[in-house]
């Protein structure tokens, strides 16, 4: 058995998440999986480096699986997306060490959210980006960004369902910036909760639009209680970017 990494692009629109469910339900791992298992001509299971939720894209999924055909990366690649539709891709594969693990190697994870903002909706990859048509102060929505930094028990930024074992996260850097028309809020943590960025972009959006001031991103964490928070963003405009591991591994960036 040998065991691959690969590089996972999707537009999250036409998916139920990444997580296989149903059989009729369409889910990036289930599309994935179906377009490796023809190359490999057995059934292959992928690991992810973290689940998305419907709606959500990546540009920089990164996933493991194990097979013992014997098939070059570039057959490996060309083969996949050949089975692949136009709204998902496979952009590398390579044979990894057998330590390799697409979630728990991965040292961190960062996620971008563009709102575009302006009072009339766009036409344009509108299910790439979130509408707000309040005006937004990114400098206010930046303030609020900065009682997340560090380590903290984001109980209230997470999913009232999220089943992780510990609310407690670092966030190693997060950033708000306008590029014209569109705000970003980037974050980079060693891991998020179910629903944790869309959360945190509820906050700060809530906060640019004048309806609270900066302290409430503080406020609110310190509750510790998802019922407090505020309102959890739409999944539009969400990317997982990339996924960060020890050098040793020689994964791709983004």
């Amino acid at each position: 058995m040998t065991r691959y990494a690969a590089g996972v692009e999707y537009s999250g629109t036409n998916f139920h998440g990444w997580e296989v469910q149903q059989p009729d339900v369409r889910t990036v791992q289930g599309e994935v999986e179906k377009a490796l298992s023809k190359v490999a001509d057995h059934f292959v299971r992928v690991t992810t480096a973290g689940r998305t939720d419907a709606g959500v894209h990546a540009a920089g999924q990164i996933i493991h699986f194990d097979s013992d055909s014997e098939r070059s990366e570039r057959g490996w690649v060309h083969g996949a997306n050949a089975n692949l539709e136009r709204d998902l891709c496979i952009a590398w594969i390579k044979p990894v060490s057998d330590d390799f693990h697409a979630r728990f190697s991965a040292l961190s994870r960062s996620y971008r959210y563009i709102i575009f903002n302006r009072p009339v909706r766009t036409a344009i990859s509108a299910d790439e980006r979130t509408w707000v048509y309040r005006p937004l102060d990114e400098e206010m929505m930046q303030q609020g960004a900065n009682h997340l930094m560090g380590e903290h028990d984001f109980s209230s930024y997470r999913a009232v369902a999220c089943q992780a074992h510990s609310p407690v996260r670092t966030i190693h850097s997060l950033n708000v910036t306008r590029h014209g028309e569109e705000v970003w809020i980037e974050v980079r943590a060693n891991a998020f909760l179910h629903h944790m960025v869309r959360n945190i972009a509820g906050v700060l959006i809530s906060i640019g639009s004048g309806l609270n001031e900066p302290q409430w991103a503080k406020e609110v964490l310190d509750l510790r209680d998802r019922t407090q928070g505020g309102i959890t963003a739409p999944p539009e405009g969400l990317s997982l970017v990339s996924v960060e591991y020890p050098d040793h591994f020689d994964i791709p960036s983004v």
